[in-house]
C-alpha cells in the first residue's frame, strides 16, 4: 500500500523588539534566570498589559511580504491552560481575529521549479517561561525571562507534501524574516521554532489522515529527520492494522525518534475568549502605507535583479539571496567595481569554503568585502594569477596585513612583461627541439596537447608567476 504525506507547519518567530509584548522588560538573550521580568510578566495582582507598538508594525511588515490580508481590526484573546511557567494561568494570543490573514509564500523545489504554499494566518502571542529540570534534584526550576516575549506564529495550510518541501518552506521563511529585520531567526536561541503537523493517507485519497504534532523542533536538519521518522512511524502503525492517535510528540535528536508527549488539545480545550484588559487593535490604511514605505528589497526581487542586471546564473543568485548578509557582502564587492561573475565565484567558492571549514557565519568573516575587493582587482589587472590570489586570500584570512603588504612580503606578483616571458619561452624552445618539431608537424588536436607541455615548462621555470594568457599567446606565435 502506498501513502501520501501531508504536512502543515506552525513557525514561531521571536520579534526583534527590545522590550516584551506587554511590558517594558528586556528581551535580551542569555540573562540570569528571572532577571528580565516585570510585575506584568510575573502576573502580580492588579497589573495591566500595554501593547508594544513595534510588534504591530512588524506584523504588518510580514503580512505585506506574504501578500496577505492585513486585518484592519484585530483582537487579543486569552488561551487558558495551567502550567508552572505560565504565571497568569493563560496566554495572551490571537485566535479569532489575527493581524495577518491569508497569504502565500513561493518556495524553491529541488527540481528547480517553484511551489506556492498558502499561509493561513500569522498571529501575535506572548511566549511562556521555561521549566528547567537538569540542574535540580526532584524539583523543577522556573525561569520567566521568556515570559511575555513577543512571538509571531505563522501557520501554513496542509499543502506541504514531503520533509524536503518542509525544509524549503522553513528556510524561505527564515530568509524572509531576516530581510525584513523583524527577527534574527536564531534557532539555537529559540528565536525561531517549528511545530510540524504530520499525517499520512492512502495515495490519491481526498480524506486527510489523523495528524500528530511534533513540537518545538529547532533546526532545519532536525525538522527533516523528525518528519521522515514520523511518516515512517505512522505508515508502520497503519500497515500493522493499528490507528494513528492524534497527539503531541517530541523529537529526540540523539535517538532520532519522536515520542508521545500528551494527547493533542483542540481549540475548545483552551476556552478562548477576548482579553478584557486589551482594546481591539485598529490598523488604518495609512498605517499599512507607512509600514510599506519602509519595506526592503525582498529575496525574490533581489534574485531577479542579480540575474538581469549582473548576468549571474539563477542558481548562484538563489544561493546568494538565501542569506541576507551573504548577499550584502557580495553587493559590497560589486559596488567596488569588481566584475560580478568574478565576485560571485569567489564569494561562493573560496570565501564560503573557508567560512564552512571554520564554522563561521559571513558576519564573522576575517576577510572584509573591502579586502576581497582589493584582491579581486589584482586578478582583474593581471597582477595575480588565480593560484596566487588563493595564496593571498589565505594570508588575508590569517590577518597578515593588506593585499598590497602580502604581495610585497611574499613576492606574489605575476610576470606580465612580454620581454621577460619571451626570454623564458625562448629558453624552453631551445632546450626542447624534439617537442618543437613534433608540435610543428602535428595536426590541430595534437598541437593543443603538446602546447600544454610547453605551458607547463614555462610556468615551472617562472615558479608559477608568468601570466598564463600571455604565455599561451606568445608560445603559439613562437612555435
Amino acid at each position: 500500500m502506498q501513502f501520501d504525506t501531508v504536512i502543515g507547519l506552525e513557525i514561531h518567530i521571536q520579534l526583534a523588539t527590545r522590550s516584551k509584548l506587554f511590558s517594558s522588560a528586556s528581551t535580551a538573550f542569555g540573562a540570569l534566570a528571572n532577571q528580565n521580568t516585570s510585575i506584568i510578566d510575573l502576573a502580580l495582582p492588579g497589573v495591566l498589559p500595554v501593547l508594544n507598538q513595534a510588534v504591530v508594525d512588524m506584523s504588518i511588515k510580514l503580512g505585506l511580504a506574504l501578500n496577505a490580508q492585513i486585518n484592519n481590526k484585530s483582537i487579543f484573546d486569552r488561551k487558558n491552560y495551567f502550567y508552572p511557567d505560565l504565571p497568569k494561568g493563560y496566554q495572551i494570543s490571537q485566535f479569532y481575529h489575527p493581524i495577518v490573514g491569508k497569504g502565500y509564500l513561493d518556495i524553491p523545489l529541488a527540481d528547480g521549479t517553484t511551489k506556492r504554499v498558502t499561509v493561513e494566518r500569522a498571529h501575535l502571542e506572548e511566549d511562556a517561561g521555561k521549566s528547567l529540570h537538569a540542574d535540580f534534584d526532584n524539583m523543577t526550576g522556573i525561569d520567566l525571562n521568556r515570559a511575555g516575549v513577543p512571538l509571531l506564529e505563522i501557520v501554513s495550510a496542509p499543502e506541504i507534501y514531503s520533509a524536503a518541501e518542509a525544509v524549503s518552506y522553513l528556510k524561505t521563511i527564515h530568509s524572509l524574516i531576516r530581510y525584513l529585520e523583524i527577527s534574527d531567526g536564531n534557532m539555537s536561541q529559540g528565536s525561531m521554532r517549528c511545530d510540524a503537523n504530520v499525517s499520512v493517507k492512502p495515495k490519491g485519497s481526498d480524506v486527510l489522515g489523523t495528524r500528530a504534532e511534533i513540537k518545538n523542533v529547532n533546526s532545519f536538519k532536525f525538522v527533516e529527520k523528525a518528519i521522515n521518522y514520523e511518516v515512517d512511524r505512522q505508515i508502520s502503525v497503519i500497515t500493522a492494522g493499528g490507528k494513528v492517535v492524534q497527539e503531541t510528540r517530541l523529537y529526540d535528536s540523539v535517538k532520532n525518534e519522536t515520542r508521545s508527549m500528551r494527547s493533542k488539545e483542540e481549540a475548545n480545550d483552551y476556552r478562548y475568549f477576548p482579553d478584557p484588559d486589551l482594546l481591539p487593535v485598529i490598523i488604518t490604511e495609512e498605517d499599512i502605507a507607512a509600514v510599506k514605505s519602509t519595506m526592503p528589497e525582498l529575496p525574490q526581487a533581489k534574485k531577479q535583479r542579480f540575474i538581469q542586471e549582473l548576468s549571474i546564473s539563477a542558481d548562484d543568485a538563489s544561493i546568494l539571496v538565501a542569506n541576507k548578509e551573504l548577499a550584502d557582502y557580495f553587493e559590497a564587492i560589486v559596488a567596488n567595481k569588481v566584475e560580478a561573475k568574478l565576485a560571485v565565484n569567489w564569494v561562493l567558492g573560496e570565501l564560503s569554503g573557508a567560512l564552512n571549514k571554520n564554522n563561521l557565519d559571513i558576519e564573522a568573516s576575517p576577510v572584509t568585502p573591502e579586502q576581497l575587493s582589493a584582491l579581486l582587482h589584482k586578478i582583474m589587472d593581471n597582477t595575480l594569477s588565480g593560484k596566487m590570489a588563493k595564496q593571498v586570500f589565505e594570508y588575508l584570512w590569517q590577518g597578515q596585513g593588506s593585499v598590497e603588504e602580502i604581495i610585497h612580503k611574499y613576492n606574489l606578483s605575476q610576470i606580465t612583461d612580454v620581454a621577460a616571458i619571451d626570454a623564458i619561452i625562448d629558453e624552453i624552445i631551445n632546450n626542447n627541439p624534439q617537442q618543437v618539431e613534433q608540435y610543428r608537424q602535428a595536426d590541430a588536436n595534437k598541437q593543443g596537447r603538446l602546447l600544454g607541455f610547453f605551458v607547463g615548462q614555462v610556468m615551472k621555470a617562472s615558479k608559477g608567476s608568468a601570466d598564463p594568457s600571455q604565455v599561451n599567446k606568445r608560445l603559439v606565435e613562437k612555435l
